[in-house]
């Protein structure tokens, strides 16, 4: 077999193995080690073995998931969510589908102390959804919102994914991070826009509140929200004004989260237990897969796959335009199927050849990207959002209404995907100015 007939296979195998469940880690991994060793041979595969989990655990930029993972979970166990969601019921709560609004708009205020998007989604949906079907909402308003706006987490800052697309596109990982500040507020606006249009037209959908607040009321409850905005201050600040790099914001960030959770009272033994046990873990789940990932790009890369593509595609890799389109085909299909790290780390090793030959600017396609796996979290039939939202409701809510109600959303990122592309500046304008 010719090298590109293995680098193929290999391929093919990796989408086997995955649709049969096989952890996306090993799937990656073993199919790696297997095809070095057909193309160079056992010594050469065990000592990409060594190299590369070394090389990629000892890498300093990648301290900062961790990190991030431990600030979003002490925020989570800490109550930040819950404190959010209340204060955002009280203000907006009165508008057309306003339980959802709020849901929406704290779903991407939360997003700016995880990092993840089905951390983001998981907690919301323990806290929005039981409220909004207290309410009567309509069921899949109430589940589509959480699941779609819970995606927020991989696109506004601090993005676990923005940082693992840095490292592996060698793009500032600084600049990646604050691109995503104002598309992450153009999706929550467009979001927010859709729901208060369709509930209007349709009110049966969310019945308007009832309960009136005081604005001393509403007062007092976004003075609950405070440790919030210091973490935005503290994090995206931080990294906007040059002050701290992203790993130290990330190890900055974790600091500032239990340093917050202390001066709430809310600092327990528990607390700090059950934050760094979730963090190692998740920690622990990413590294796997993307050690796996590094070894598949390594695999590829001596099969001579990449090259071929970047020919084979031909006048599509030669026009940035064609190439979008190709890209936006490529993460939607697959991102049916595949879990968003892993399909970020099986396509950059095709992908990245062909930007550099184009010079496209890599902090706009890191954010495209980054949108694209977002909209793969929602799609069937392996939308992974819409699962983690399935899991919190347990039998209230069919898997078929989370996905009918998620549909709304997905029309929206047509619009917002079109206004990437066409206004890059809506990416690039804030990294410009650092």
């Amino acid at each position: 077999m010719t090298g590109l007939q293995i680098g193929f296979l290999g391929l093919g195998m990796v989408m086997l193995l995955i649709a049969i469940r096989i952890p996306i880690g090993v799937a990656l991994g073993g199919v790696s080690i297997l095809g070095i060793m057909m193309l160079r041979g056992p010594d050469v595969a065990v000592g990409v073995v060594k190299t590369t989990v070394f090389e990629f655990a000892a890498s300093w930029n990648l301290s900062a998931i961790p990190m991030f993972l431990l600030m979003g979970a002490v925020a989570h166990h800490s109550g930040i969510s819950s404190a959010l969601f209340k204060s955002a019921r009280l203000w907006l709560g009165r508008l057309p589908g306003g339980l959802a609004v709020a849901s929406n708009f704290t779903c991407a205020g939360f997003s700016a102390a995880s990092g993840s998007s089905l951390a983001t989604a998981a907690a919301m949906g323990r806290i929005a959804i039981p409220e909004m079907m207290k309410q009567g909402y309509d069921k899949g308003m109430a589940a589509g919102v959480v699941a779609a706006a819970g995606t927020l987490g991989s696109l506004i800052p601090p993005s676990i994914l923005m940082v693992l697309f840095g490292i592996f596109a060698e793009a500032s990982i600084a600049k990646l991070l604050i691109a995503g500040i104002l598309p992450g507020i153009l999706t929550a606006v467009v979001y927010a826009t859709m729901i208060i249009v369709r509930c209007k037209l349709r009110p049966e959908l969310a019945p308007v509140v009832a309960e009136k607040y005081s604005l001393r009321e509403k007062l007092s409850a976004s003075s609950q929200v405070w440790p919030l905005f210091a973490l935005i201050i503290g994090i995206i600040g931080g990294i906007y004004a040059g002050i701290v790099t992203p790993t130290e914001a990330g190890a900055f960030g974790a600091f500032l989260s239990f340093v917050l959770a202390w001066t709430q009272k809310r600092l327990t033994w528990r607390l700090f237990k059950d934050s760094v046990n979730e963090a190692l873990i998740n920690t622990a789940k990413i590294f796997f897969i993307a050690v796996g990932a590094v070894m598949l790009t390594r695999f590829l890369a001596l099969s001579g796959l990449p090259f071929f593509m970047g020919q084979m595609i031909g006048d599509w890799a030669l026009d940035p335009v064609l190439l979008i389109i190709a890209m936006s085909l490529i993460y939607v299909v697959l991102g049916m199927f595949l879990d968003p790290l892993g399909l970020m780390l099986l396509t950059l090793p095709l992908l990245l050849p062909m930007f550099d030959a184009l010079d496209l600017d890599l902090i706009w396609l890191g954010v495209l990207v980054i949108k694209f796996l977002e909209i793969g979290l929602m799609t069937p039939p392996v939308g992974f959002n819409v699962y983690i939202v399935k899991s919190v409701v347990g039998d209230a809510i069919p898997l078929g209404t989370i996905f009918r109600g998620v549909a709304w959303f997905l029309g929206c990122e047509v619009v917002i995907v079109a206004l990437l592309v066409y206004f890059p500046q809506i990416s690039t304008f804030l990294p410009q100015l650092m």
